[in-house]
């Protein structure tokens, strides 16, 4: 079989500053940029990986959503526990000190040895969004 990921998706409650954060804080490209307002789906992904992509996608949007499971998303995103993704990197402190510089990015962890065995950063995007870093070794 051959299977690859070719796009998984994250959501949004700010297009404009989750734009910025994945282009000027990790460096990704702007693939497309779909709708307008808060309705706006975005790809985004690693310059040099055409083929990976991340959708940054308005959580509720769907049609069959309830109001009561939108209150959830809306607060589940507000507490950083609705959506995450973890990424990889071969200069973790580097990345982490970019990062840390050019982003709206709240700071979770910084780089640590964790006991399970690989060394690690993490961040929150602007809309609550787990970002995770391992170090590539």
């Amino acid at each position: 079989m051959d299977i690859t990921i070719h796009t998984t998706a994250l959501p949004h409650d700010d297009p404009d500053a989750s734009v910025a954060f994945y282009r000027d804080a990790l460096g990704f490209e702007v693939r497309s940029d779909v709708g307008q307002g808060k309705m706006r789906w975005i790809t985004v992904g690693p310059v040099d990986q055409p083929g990976t992509s991340i959708l940054l996608a308005p959580p509720a949007a769907d049609p069959g959503i309830t109001e009561d499971e939108r209150r959830t998303i809306t607060e589940m995103m507000a507490k950083g526990t609705y959506g995450w993704i973890l990424l990889a990197t071969r200069d973790l402190d580097g990345t982490f000190a970019k990062v840390q510089a050019a982003a709206n990015a709240e700071v979770v962890q910084e780089p640590t040895e964790q006991p399970y065995g690989v060394r690690d950063c993490a961040f929150r995007d602007p809309a609550g969004n787990m970002i995770r870093i391992q170090e590539l070794r």
